[in-house]
């Protein structure tokens, strides 16, 4: 695969250009789990700013997916209820307000009730606690999307 179609197949995991470049600029990788590992590594070294890019990618929870790696990262919101999908508006709105970014959470597998308590908690940390998890939480997704890519899924 050239560079730059290397580069747009990982930008479709995670949509910080320099997060792309980093990890096709170490390739070749000996293995998927040293893939991963890179993966790891260039998203600790990113600046905010750049995180801040990489969460511009993401759609909110509860709302449309506007990719097929969301809509099944989110498939457990879409059994939920009203109720819950408007508390997950509501809590996505408070969020937004108290930290400036998107609430992001690694939410395959998760329903939809579980996804709005995790918001619920995560709205009582402080910013750099809640920036620091929110690391965490995209690191997991970039996984995630990083083995579908390696499958074959987009």
């Amino acid at each position: 695969m050239s560079d730059d179609a290397a580069t747009e197949a990982l930008l479709a995991c995670c949509s910080s250009p320099e997060w792309a470049r980093a990890l096709v600029a170490r390739r070749p990788y000996p293995s998927v789990e040293a893939l991963l590992d890179a993966a790891d590594a260039a998203l600790a070294e990113l600046p905010e700013a750049e995180i801040d890019r990489a969460l511009a990618g993401h759609p909110r929870i509860g709302e449309r997916a506007g990719t097929p790696a969301s809509a099944r990262e989110q498939a457990g919101v879409a059994a939920a209820g009203e109720a819950v999908r408007s508390a997950l508006a509501d809590g996505n709105r408070a969020y937004e307000a108290r930290f400036g970014h998107i609430y992001l959470v690694c939410a395959s597998g998760r329903s939809g009730e579980e996804l709005l308590a995790i918001l619920e908690q995560r709205l009582g940390n402080d910013y750099y606690t809640e920036r620091r998890v929110m690391r965490e939480e995209l690191a997991k997704i970039n996984r995630i999307r990083l083995r579908a890519l390696l499958a074959g899924a987009r």
